[in-house]
């Protein structure tokens, strides 16, 4: 059965084939020169309550159409990468989980998860959701979750998946900053591609935005935000892993669509 919140993108498309069109092709292009990847510019965000764009999550998606001149269901699919990109990077502020408690959810499975998120982020603490974080993703040793391509794919980091991906950055020109030292393959750094591949902010024709995510993302991540969603330790990131299993599962079917 196709999933509602899917239903719920084709009705506001107009029909499949536009939606086809619209989640695999980003109407902006940037210039073909380098681009460093901030792959912990949400994340600073993230901790620091300073918005690399605009103060809220409904005047960012405002400003991604505006800025970019995208579709609105492209804007909004960059939205929600950047959105997990910056929950996956860091623990959030007081700022960014005040933000989030705004969102609201319709009837559809994602707008219900938008909502549960919201209802998480409303009555978070945002001391307890840093100690979360850490006993989540990083840990004495390790933490309860390693959400890295490699990992999800071989059984250890640092293996073949990563190695395919520096590849395929460095064919797009994109490069890490060089003060960051974790691999490329964190889910947050891909949710942080897929979104400037999307946004315009990264130039990639529609193929190639769906060999990266069919590539990069699809084998594990939505594995990997199950795990999260059934983490013993998740409380507040529970509903982050609904969110993101879910729209993973969305975009993965939109692209069947759009072959």
């Amino acid at each position: 059965m196709r999933d509602a919140g899917l239903c719920h993108a084709i009705d506001a498309a107009g029909s499949l084939a536009q939606l086809a069109r619209r989640t695999s092709v980003a109407q902006s292009s940037v210039s073909n020169s380098k681009r460093v990847l901030a792959q912990r510019g949400i994340a600073g965000e993230a901790a620091t309550g300073v918005s690399r764009r605009q103060p809220s999550p409904e005047v960012h998606f405002e400003a991604v159409v505006k800025d970019n001149a995208i579709d609105p269901v492209d804007a909004a699919r960059a939205w929600e990468y950047e959105l997990l990109a910056a929950l996956l990077s860091s623990p959030p502020s007081t700022r960014l989980l005040d933000e989030i408690a705004t969102l609201c959810g319709d009837g559809t499975p994602l707008g219900c998860a938008h909502a549960a998120l919201a209802e998480a982020a409303s009555k978070a603490d945002t001391g307890a959701v840093e100690r979360e974080y850490f006993d989540l993703f990083v840990g004495l040793g390790r933490g309860e979750l390693l959400p890295y391509a490699s990992y999800y794919l071989t059984g250890f980091l640092n293996e073949r998946p990563l190695s395919r991906l520096r590849e395929d950055l460095a064919a797009l020109g994109i490069e890490r900053a060089e003060n960051i030292f974790e691999p490329e393959d964190h889910a947050a750094t891909l949710c942080e591609i897929m979104a400037g591949l999307v946004s315009g902010r990264f130039s990639a024709s529609p193929e190639l935005q769906r060999s990266f995510f069919e590539k990069h993302m699809a084998p594990w991540m939505g594995r990997m935000f199950s795990d999260l969603e059934h983490a013993a330790g998740a409380r507040f990131y529970r509903p982050v892993g609904s969110l993101g299993r879910l729209f993973i599962e969305i975009e993965a079917e939109a692209f069947t669509f759009a072959n």
